[in-house]
């Protein structure tokens, strides 16, 4: 029964809630892409702001929310000093320092 259905027939009288939900199939939820508990929160940005991150997201293949969830935990990391870097972010620093610069 569709749930527009069963709420008219529940206001009309006709059957008790529990026995409409008995009625009905299962929910299928979709699956958590993590195993840790995340929190939703707003975060107002100014347009060009968000725009920007959009386009980093994009430029790296991932989502909005994901991207700026990797900047706050390495702006966490870095207070507190416990900051994780990849070795192709290492390499490239490292490579980056030992061009010279132009005088």
């Amino acid at each position: 029964m569709h749930r527009n259905d069963a709420t008219k027939r529940f206001h009309d009288g006709g059957d008790a809630l529990a026995d409409l939900i008995d009625e009905t199939q299962p929910a299928e939820l979709p699956t958590p892409d993590t195993d840790v508990p995340m929190v939703s929160r707003s975060v107002r940005l100014p347009l060009e702001t968000y725009e920007r991150v959009r386009a980093a997201a994009e430029t790296r293949g991932i989502g909005v929310t994901t991207l700026m969830r990797q900047w706050i935990e390495a702006g966490l990391a870095d207070l507190d000093d416990s900051a994780t870097v990849s070795l192709a972010d290492v390499r490239r620093a490292l490579a980056a320092l030992s061009r010279p610069t132009a005088a």
